[in-house]
């Protein structure tokens, strides 16, 4: 019987040395990774912010302005010196910044209809009803507007809307809405992206899309392990995404083939998924996850370089500019990584969880609360500039003349008054 009841002790403490050691691993694993300015860091790896153009044409044509996602726009714009000129009542939920071309803005409301505004007005163009849901930003290339479309209208306030969508072409230029053509693929809340020849998109099926721009036919799919509820990003000749299956994949955007897919950080629980849209800059991958970290992947290698805990989910994406990655937390919190080491270069304490992503405007970036409260800080500084009592999400885009900002359910228009 000793024997019996000494064999038993044994195990269990062998089980709580395992558990105690298993622990302790998780920690080891999951901790923040200090990054390296000689690792995988290019500093001249970054698309210079674009001036607006000086005539009408495309000024803001995608989600996060450009293909890398930097949201980082040239402008001389600063809100304490300008007037609000319009407000636009949506109806709905915004949930997404409108693009803008042709003194237009672009944009979907979440229940699914499909806007051109007079950007000086903010004055309907046209309106067009898709009778499903409008979870994410347009896109403009050339003539033609993009945008996706999810599930059904009489769903949209339900959790899963449908089970498919749609990715729409259609006339930037025309007086009245005209659809090009529509590409059906599963539920999608996808900001379309444009390059070249192909426009990609994801889904909650965990399908990469590259669709023929001009005729809507599809090219390449890719499948991951997990949902897609973010967006693609693209520099030289890959793709970047991120999935719910706790990866980042690389892919050759042509082709559609594997380069490499990286991880988020194991942890006690269930690792972290991916909801935010890549950033890319600098040779490096920049991207938030539910884990509450923000992570810096090398860009041709998919190495983890840095990673660094907030203390919450970080469903927002980053902004990238003058070495820094800006980005929100569910914490309540707004930080600016050093883009090099992850190490926080400054702070702000917000009124809410940040969950849109960040725009940086001029020398100001601007985000949103869940309590309803934009705001615009100092880039280099943190240091609070001005403060709009509405918003929720992805705040602000601009043009040369106009910064819009988005609320809760309105689209606002602030320039100089003439």
């Amino acid at each position: 019987m000793k024997r019996i009841v000494l064999a038993v002790a044994l195990v269990v403490v062998l089980a709580v040395g395992a558990a105690a050691a298993f622990v302790l691993y998780r920690k080891h694993e999951s901790r923040n990774i200090h990054g390296s300015s000689t690792v995988e860091f290019v500093p001249t790896a970054v698309p210079k912010p674009q001036k607006p153009p000086a005539k009408a044409g495309i000024a803001w044509p995608t989600y996060g302005y450009d293909n890398e996602r930097l949201r980082t726009f040239e402008s001389s714009l600063r809100p304490s010196r300008l007037h609000r000129l319009w407000t636009w009542h949506g109806q709905a939920l915004l949930e997404f910044p409108p693009a803008v071309a042709y003194d237009r803005l672009f944009l979907t409301t979440f229940d699914g209809r499909f806007y051109a505004l007079h950007a000086s007005t903010g004055k309907p163009v046209w309106e067009w009803r898709s009778g499903r849901c409008g979870w994410a930003s347009p896109a403009v290339a050339g003539n033609t507007v993009y945008a996706t479309f999810i599930g059904r209208k009489a769903h949209c306030n339900a959790s899963v809307p449908g089970t498919d969508g749609v990715l729409v072409a259609a006339a930037a230029e025309s007086a009245g809405f005209r659809l090009r053509w529509r590409f059906r693929l599963g539920p999608t809340e996808s900001s379309p992206l444009v390059d070249g020849p192909l426009v990609y998109v994801g889904d909650w099926n965990g399908t990469v899309y590259a669709v023929d721009r001009k005729t809507g036919k599809l090219r390449w799919r890719y499948q991951t392990g997990g949902k897609i509820k973010g967006s693609a990003a693209t520099t030289g000749s890959r793709l970047y995404i991120g999935s719910y299956d706790g990866h980042v994949y690389a892919l050759n955007k042509r082709t559609g083939k594997l380069l490499w897919r990286a991880s988020a950080q194991p942890r006690l629980g269930s690792t972290g998924t991916f909801y935010a849209t890549p950033a890319l800059a600098y040779g490096r991958v920049f991207i938030g996850a539910t884990d509450g970290k923000e992570y810096a992947y090398g860009a041709t290698t998919g190495d983890l370089l840095w990673s660094h805990q907030t203390g919450g989910y970080v469903y927002a994406s980053a902004a990238v500019t003058s070495r820094l990655v800006l980005v929100g937390s569910y914490d309540h919190d707004f930080y600016a990584f050093d883009a090099a080491t992850g190490d926080v270069r400054w702070r702000f304490a917000a009124d809410g969880p940040i969950s849109g992503s960040a725009t940086v405007i001029g020398s100001l970036v601007y985000f949103s609360t869940f309590s309803g409260t934009t705001y615009a800080l100092d880039v280099e500084t943190g240091r609070l500039v001005w403060r709009f009592p509405d918003g929720k999400y992805s705040p602000a885009v601009a043009d040369a003349t106009h910064l819009y900002i988005v609320g809760l359910g309105r689209l606002y228009a602030f320039g100089r008054s003439s």
